[in-house]
């Protein structure tokens, strides 16, 4: 779809309703992070109860994600539901390689294709916004083989992600400044066998330097090394915090922790690629 370059930001908002508005019945991916939560708000506007909301619980999403989707569902008054997804039920995604965002993606429409099936509902509606689609992108290539089966307002409307933040503030959403969070398999560099073990041991990693304030953390997993990522303006934080943070990542089971002086930044396990 050709996108007019002076579409403005109010123009692109009506477009998205719309463009959902059209699909009658539909299902909302909804991680309750402000891509999903904007577009979920905006469709619960023009559908109503014919829009649902789903959450897939899985062993890649930190729990305290899972509460805040579910939080911000009934704050949008959004039907939601939560379900059970064993994402490493699949080999290829075990098996961690470079196109293992594909994989998952494909496990991920699947299963929410069976609830569309279920519940009566026309299409996917899907939030990858127009900022995310350069560079390597395996899980967007397969939202593309995907077909009419899904419906991606954000990409196809040119929206990007500071608009969608504006477009959360416009309608006075909690999440318009919520940090950006990843799948907890960014974590680990690729060929490494993915378990949940190794994916808690993050996660809970990650929350204790949640818990000291920090608002932008990474810990990327190599073997028994827990390489930090935060912002440099936060380093005199985990310097300060020295003893208790190296108490716990060790009974975490870390046997070396490092601080990434490059600092805090996404997609850092692609770099070697």
């Amino acid at each position: 779809m050709s996108i007019p370059e002076d579409l403005s930001l109010s123009q692109k908002i009506e477009s998205i309703k719309g463009a959902i508005a059209d699909k009658e019945k539909v299902l909302v991916a909804f991680s309750g992070g402000v891509d999903s939560t904007t577009l979920a708000a905006l469709a619960f506007e023009v559908l109503g109860d014919n829009v649902l909301a789903v959450t897939l619980d899985s062993c890649a999403i930190p729990k305290s994600e899972l509460e805040d989707a579910k939080r911000t569902a009934k704050q949008i008054g959004i039907r939601h539901i939560v379900l059970e997804h064993d994402m490493l039920s699949d080999e290829m995604i075990r098996q961690n390689d470079q196109d293992r965002c594909y994989y998952c993606k494909k496990l991920v429409m699947n299963a929410l294709k069976d609830v569309m099936d279920r519940e009566g509902l026309n299409v996917l509606v899907e939030g990858t916004n127009a900022s995310e689609i350069t560079g390597r992108r395996p899980g967007w290539a397969a939202i593309n083989e995907a077909g009419d089966l899904v419906l991606t307002p954000y990409t196809d409307f040119g929206v990007t992600k500071q608009e969608v933040r504006q477009i959360a503030r416009h309608l006075g959403l909690e999440v318009a400044d919520k940090v950006s969070n990843a799948c907890l398999l960014s974590r680990l560099p690729y060929g490494t066998e993915v378990t949940e073990d190794l994916l808690r041991r993050v996660e809970y990693a990650e929350e204790f330097l949640l818990s000291l304030g920090i608002t932008h953390v990474r810990v990327r997993e190599h073997d028994d090394i827990a390489r930090i990522e935060v912002l440099p303006d936060d380093f005199p934080v985990v310097h300060e915090k020295r003893d208790e943070l190296l108490s716990h990542f060790k009974e975490l089971g870390y046997s070396y922790i490092t601080l990434d002086i490059e600092g805090f930044r996404s997609g850092s396990m692609d770099e070697v690629l």
